[in-house]
């Protein structure tokens, strides 16, 4: 039997699936055979099934999730913000509140889903730039030492507060009959309009790509396919469950991650912007530099020793493919 057509297909229900990210896993798994529906909050035209929600309280999308195979919560508020006092509480709501919702509905139901896909994120470890972190020997963060004389800031600190708060509402829902699996993801890059991809390849077309900081902090980033494909490739491992480090093998510092990436652009150069003009920048475009600052050394432990094979696990490549795709993304 032709292997496509022996692969079972999967009623899969996505949270807060209509950004960028959600688009890209909603596209991946339909293409490979499976019924997908998206839960929103403002419901839109698109190949897949969505269905309104609010994120708040029960109603008819409960019905969505009876019978289902799959549940991937992606539900969050953006980041991408200056983390006023308003902003935490839309940040941390949009987190927790879903995730001890989605565990709620999900207890209740006759027939719940087999497996349930929680998105994490890498930032739940420390600043790290002497070793890499892995799901077994990652130290998870929170006030720790940036340098001889400098703690964690107050940003960094509230980010790792709502990635720890975020799994614990995860893994305390009472859902026995549903594996269980949190997605400690780092960047994830896509050639969309609008995400992270979109962010750094502006800045090196301007000619503003040069080293971020000292360039000596690492950056931790996974390729929209192989974010998507370790996702298929999740839920069809029963034997897994508990945190999953979703990040490609090779993190890189900083200096090397815009080097490879204005050279995938054809940039030789780009002026490189300082800690304060990083600051200053943040300011203006009224988000945080913890993006870019903080050392994010995370690997793929789990993944790696379950046997995932990625299809860009150095950035060189992964660069060229997504300026390519970028180019050609309209045509």
């Amino acid at each position: 039997m032709d292997e496509q057509r022996a692969a079972p297909r999967l009623r899969i229900v996505i949270p807060g699936g209509s950004g960028h990210l959600g688009r890209a896993l909603a596209g991946h798994l339909q293409q490979h055979g499976h019924f997908v529906t998206i839960l929103t909050r403002g419901p839109y035209t698109a190949p897949w099934r969505t269905v309104h929600w609010d994120g708040l309280c029960p109603g008819p999308w409960v019905e969505e999730l009876e019978g289902a195979d799959v549940c991937i919560n992606l539900a969050g508020r953006s980041v991408n913000c200056r983390y006023t006092a308003s902003h935490r509480k839309e940040i941390y709501d949009s987190r927790i509140g879903t995730t001890r919702l989605l565990g709620k509905v999900i207890a209740s139901l006759a027939a719940p889903p087999r497996v349930w896909l929680n998105a994490s994120t890498a930032t739940i470890y420390r600043h790290a730039l002497d070793r890499p972190m892995d799901e077994a020997t990652g130290e998870l963060g929170g006030n720790e030492l940036i340098s001889a004389r400098r703690r964690a800031p107050d940003t960094w600190n509230f980010s790792i507060r709502v990635a720890k708060d975020w799994e614990a509402a995860f893994f305390a829902a009472p859902t026995p009959r549903t594996r269980k699996v949190a997605l400690r993801s780092a960047i994830t890059f896509s050639p969309e309009p609008g995400g992270p991809f979109a962010v750094f390849s502006n800045l090196v077309r301007l000619g503003l790509g040069g080293t971020q900081g000292n360039g000596r902090q690492y950056v931790s980033w996974i390729h929209e396919t192989d974010f998507a494909g370790a996702v298929e490739f999740l839920i069809a491992r029963d034997d897994i469950s508990g945190p999953v480090n979703l990040a490609a093998p090779h993190p890189l510092p900083n200096r090397a991650f815009m080097a490879a990436l204005r050279e995938a652009w054809g940039m030789p150069n780009g002026i490189p912007a300082p800690r304060p003009l990083l600051a200053l920048g943040a300011w203006l475009l009224r988000t945080e530099t913890e993006l870019v600052l903080k050392s994010r050394r995370v690997v793929p432990g789990r993944l790696l020793e379950a046997g995932f094979r990625f299809e860009f696990p150095d950035w060189p490549e992964a660069a060229e493919d997504l300026v390519l795709r970028w180019l050609t993304r309209d045509r």
